[in-house]
């Protein structure tokens, strides 16, 4: 069943935003600070408020992507990293109790998939990955047109893959270049913006990691296009030749020559890909 009127729900270790989808428009959003140190039910009663903040009469659904595994079937939510109380939390549960509508859930990478496939740069793909970097490495993965979930909605932990001395996000996300050279991400974005050489050069480096933990990708699951999306994926155009570079030493020419690369420009897709949930 498909709701004409739902919202969407993306939660963060920070934040939640919510939005008021209606006939596939955004049409109300809010966002709100959460005490993520705090109690769970403190979390709980700070998502209810940022949903309260758009929710009307109308609404029919509620969809929600959260960071952490999730069994979606039962609406349970595990061991919300940067959420530390959350643990168990039997979300799906207690926000139809409060709300008296369907709610549906998935984790954030999945949402942020489903949000670029039915809403962004995965439009028309059938075959579509949905590639996070940014503070870690995750994935969504469109097969045929749906969303595949894998047993507790962990399909797509392409970051947790061991890679050299460590896992592939160590690597490959915005984590290399603090675990690797002690600065960060942004900073290096500043300087690289400057035609800093070394900038660059670091940039690079990061590439070749990112390019063998996409052939993984490819050797796995051979999309149409690979969608990017993140805090590191905004200086694409600092790593895109040398990550094009390195992709060609793929074995399966057709395979490369066959494959999009795009960076996701709508901040608002986790948020419609979590109101996607709700279409059936």
């Amino acid at each position: 069943m498909s709701y004409n009127e739902v919202i969407g729900v993306d939660l963060g270790g920070t934040k939640v935003q919510t939005a008021r989808v209606k006939n596939e428009e955004v049409v109300d959003t809010s966002k709100q600070l959460i005490t993520s140190q705090g109690s769970a039910e403190q979390v709980i009663q700070e998502v209810i408020s940022a949903i309260k903040a758009v929710m009307t009469s109308s609404v029919q659904a509620i969809g929600i992507g959260v960071p952490s595994v999730v069994d979606i079937e039962k609406g349970i939510v595990y061991d919300v990293q940067n959420i530390p109380a959350w643990q168990e939390v039997h979300l799906k549960d207690i926000l139809e109790k409060e709300f008296g509508i369907p709610v549906f859930m998935n984790n954030d990478a999945n949402c942020f998939a489903l949000g670029e496939f039915q809403f962004g740069k995965g439009q028309g793909a059938p075959n579509m990955i949905g590639l996070i970097i940014g503070t870690g490495m995750a994935a969504g993965i469109i097969i045929d047109g749906k969303l595949y979930n894998g047993r507790h909605a962990g399909a797509g932990e392409f970051g947790m893959i061991p890679y050299l001395d460590q896992y592939l996000e160590y690597y490959a996300s915005g984590q290399f270049f603090s675990n690797v050279h002690q600065t960060t991400g942004a900073v290096i974005a500043k300087a690289a913006s400057q035609g800093d050489p070394q900038a660059l050069a670091l940039f690079g480096e990061y590439a070749r990691h990112l390019a063998n933990g996409i052939k993984a990708i490819l050797y796995t699951l051979d999309p149409d296009i690979i969608v990017l999306g993140g805090s590191v994926s905004q200086s694409y155009p600092y790593f895109k030749d040398v990550l094009w570079q390195e992709l060609q030493t793929f074995a399966y020419r057709p395979i490369i020559e066959d494959l999009k690369i795009e960076v996701s420009d709508n901040p608002m897709i986790p948020v419609l890909g979590a109101a996607g949930l709700c279409v059936r």
